[in-house]
């Protein structure tokens, strides 16, 4: 038999990679089974029901008795892929991670407030080079490539935002702000997953993680994708390989009535999808340029939703604030992360033009850092700032409730607004969700939305 000898000429000539071979070997050999499979499958499922209602046959046995073992291990990267390709649906939440703990004072602040001059006199937003903002607020002209999207009302900002279960440590408040509250109370389930779900049945790429590994955010049961650009989504080789080795991927599952064969029949739909959006050499329109990191990433998001991908919800991510040292709000390494990110963003909604009306870009951080600088460097704290750029138009550049910096919470920016309350008010506005589903994405959080859009 074929598959008892990998090396043999005969398997190598089937595929451009003993992978590819494999796959293709092991389809031929389906096709001629799938009759009798079809018989096992039957009777396993007969047996099962008999001994416990209701409960259906596992795809691990029936991919055991169809002899498929080593094309599981060839093929499970299709399989948590829960859409019906081809489904329609508008709109897209992106939500941008920014690892570290952001000190959103040094983005947006009161201007010229006077707690602030006297305990971050280093930090402190310049009032004469600073953009303003609603409500004698002020941003840090690091920003200033998204000025055209602020002047339009699609640029605003919420401080003060926090959630009285976050600590100060990296790890538990990224877990819950990922979550969408503490693992206990979410069953580990990411708030993204749970929102993908309320939207109903889509495309394959209707959850979209961009990077190297799945966010947290979108972890659970919608079968998200993770993916760094279009590019890693393929079958490697030739056209003339590339087709051969999705057809036998999809023969495999098909005529089987198991759990399998929807999802691989959506993950081939998807790599046809991918296929073709990145057979087009792909030039950033309206003149956008993307800048490296961050820019990748909306870059290919940008790709995806222009041609027609329809992604509903997504994550990006970006490290580098946790600034105990060498923090150079005004210039410097703080500044220059702020600048990548308006640069990101700018050439993200140019390149989108008209197509932005249905985009909302959601950036947040686990957690902010103290009012009082120390040294040259800020620590760990509370009350930070939440970013919306958003195609449907905000009510204000400044967003939510600010009761000042008169009185601290232990030296750190007070809550005034709810975090899970900011996410779930883009989330309702985006989609048009009601507010038990909202409070469905949040468990334990009562839902209380902000005047944010128009």
């Amino acid at each position: 038999m074929l598959l008892q000898h990998p090396d043999c000429p005969d398997l190598r000539a089937l595929g451009p990679t003993l992978g590819d071979a494999v796959l293709r070997a092991e389809a031929t050999a389906v096709e001629v089974e799938n009759a009798a499979v079809r018989d096992e499958w039957t009777r396993l499922n007969e047996a099962e029901e008999a001994q416990e209602e209701g409960r259906g046959i596992t795809r691990r046995t029936v991919l055991a008795g169809a002899g498929l073992t080593a094309t599981t291990l060839l093929t499970s990267q299709f399989l948590n892929v829960r859409a019906s390709f081809g489904a329609t649906g508008t709109g897209t939440l992106i939500h941008v991670f920014l690892f570290g703990g952001l000190d959103g004072l040094s983005l947006v602040a009161p201007a010229n407030d006077p707690v602030l001059t006297k305990v971050r006199p280093s930090f402190a937003l310049p009032a004469g080079s600073s953009i303003p903002l609603a409500r004698g607020f002020a941003l840090n002209r690091a920003f200033e490539p998204l000025q055209k999207y602020l002047d339009a009302g699609e640029l605003g900002f919420v401080p003060g935002v926090s959630d009285p279960r976050l600590s100060r440590s990296h790890f538990q408040c990224q877990d819950a702000c990922e979550l969408g509250g503490l693992p206990s109370e979410t069953q580990g389930r990411g708030w993204l997953d749970v929102l993908t779900e309320k939207l109903g049945t889509g495309t394959a790429f209707r959850s979209i993680g961009v990077g190297s590994t799945l966010r947290r955010s979108l972890v659970g049961t919608q079968g998200a994708l993770a993916l760094r650009n279009l590019g890693a989504l393929a079958i490697n080789g030739d056209e003339k390989f590339r087709q051969p080795t999705a057809d036998a991927i999809k023969t495999m599952f098909t005529g089987l009535d198991h759990p399998a064969a929807e999802s691989v029949e959506a993950a081939v739909g998807a790599l046809a999808t991918a296929s073709k959006i990145s057979s087009v050499s792909y030039a950033p329109a309206n003149g956008a340029q993307y800048p490296a990191g961050l820019g990748d990433g909306f870059k290919t998001l940008a790709q995806l939703i222009k041609g027609g991908a329809n992604v509903r919800t997504a994550a990006v991510s970006m490290g580098g604030f946790d600034t105990h040292s060498n923090q150079g709000t005004n210039g410097g390494h703080l500044f220059n992360q702020f600048t990548q990110i308006a640069k990101a963003l700018r050439a993200f909604f140019d390149d989108l033009g008209d197509a932005r009306k249905d985009v909302t870009v959601v950036l947040s951080s686990e957690f902010g850092r103290r009012v009082a600088q120390n040294g040259g460097g800020t620590d760990h704290g509370h009350g930070n700032v939440v970013t919306i750029l958003s195609g449907k138009k905000l009510a204000s550049s400044l967003i939510g409730e600010w009761g000042g910096l008169g009185t601290l919470d232990n030296g750190d920016v007070p809550e005034f607004n709810n975090m899970f309350d900011v996410f779930g008010t883009v989330a309702q506005a985006r989609f048009g969700l009601s507010a038990a589903d909202v409070s469905a994405v949040f468990p334990k959080r009562k839902f209380a939305p902000l005047k944010m859009f128009a």
